[in-house]
């Protein structure tokens, strides 16, 4: 599987993770910084939260290593919290801030 492939296959799964407490996904939230794909298979992220207290970033944390590990033909996956830069609502997909109520 190519470095692309995997690629996609991580944004696919980060769409199944969710902040309990918001019915959007972490990735059109724009809680995603970076996804990179080593020659080896293993998969790195660079996400944020919508806050830094947020109470459920460990759940969250976890859950999307464990999905990213759950993919077939990564070896590991390595959540990196990140605060910068601070995240807002305009990192937002079209869909999130529809589904919100933003638009």
């Amino acid at each position: 599987m190519t470095k692309f492939e995997i690629e996609e296959k991580v944004v696919a799964m980060l769409k199944t993770v969710f902040d309990p407490e918001i019915p959007v996904n972490v990735y059109d939230l724009g809680l995603i910084y970076k996804i990179d794909v080593s020659d080896d298979s293993e998969v790195s992220i660079d996400m944020t939260l919508t806050a830094p207290n947020c109470p459920a970033a460990d759940f969250i944390m976890e859950d999307v290593r464990q999905k990213i590990e759950s993919i077939e033909g990564v070896k590991q996956a390595t959540v990196n919290l990140v605060f910068e830069p601070e995240w807002d609502k305009d990192m937002m997909s079209e869909e999130a801030k529809l589904e919100l109520g933003f638009l």
